[in-house]
């Protein structure tokens, strides 16, 4: 049995973008011959959902809970990190990668670590600008 994460190859700090930029796009005229399917209601799987929906695209997003509402990232307080790099705060792209990564206890795949820590601050402004509490 082979497990693969399929992490893209090269540099830590330019997988995600060779990747993105080697990835095949769907010609928007096709997108409504597609129904794209959410696993999970939380956070990222509901702003998945609702971007594509608003993309145009046809969405099913299914959740374990009887409700949506009801999805961890709705129950949790403790909230999201971000590298906002605010002047004099000393954070970073870097130093959110460590944490996570530390917080963690060594066991992620520090690819996905690190494109989660440079996309953080987008992440958070979609948040907002979709209505996120």
């Amino acid at each position: 049995m082979n497990l693969d994460a399929r992490v893209p190859s090269g540099p830590i700090d330019q997988k995600w973008s060779n990747a993105k930029f080697e990835m095949k796009l769907v010609n928007p005229a096709n997108k409504r011959k597609y129904t794209v399917i959410v696993v999970g209601s939380g956070l990222a799987g509901g702003a998945a959902a609702a971007t594509l929906a608003e993309l145009g695209y046809n969405v099913l997003c299914f959740c374990f809970q009887d409700s949506p509402r009801r999805a961890h990232s709705i129950a949790a307080q403790g909230g999201i990190n971000a590298a906002k790099n605010y002047q004099n705060d000393g954070d970073s792209i870097w130093r959110l990668f460590y944490d996570t990564v530390k917080g963690g206890d060594f066991r992620s795949r520090e690819a996905n670590v690190y494109r989660l820590a440079q996309v953080s601050v987008d992440i958070i402004d979609q948040c907002v600008a979709q209505g996120v509490p």
